[in-house]
């Protein structure tokens, strides 16, 4: 007697489906990263030296730290 199995995925269609996914993923987590800088950015160019100071930053510093997390 044969015997047909429902069981399994056809697994070239869920590679397909995981790599869309996967891009898609990884293209928004780009744009997050990059708004999370440039929100970064604003707000430590808005600060005075002194406050700047006060958290250890000079205006030098500020490319660097709004860049760090979207380099990451």
């Amino acid at each position: 007697m044969a015997t047909f199995d429902t069981t399994r995925t056809a697994y070239g269609s869920v590679m397909a489906v995981s790599r869309v996914t996967s891009f898609v993923t990884g293209v928004f987590g780009a744009v997050v990263a990059w708004n999370d800088a440039r929100v970064t950015r604003n707000a430590l160019v808005s600060l005075t030296d002194r406050e700047l100071d006060d958290i250890g930053l000079i205006r030098g510093d500020i490319d660097m730290v709004s860049h760090s997390d979207f380099i990451r």
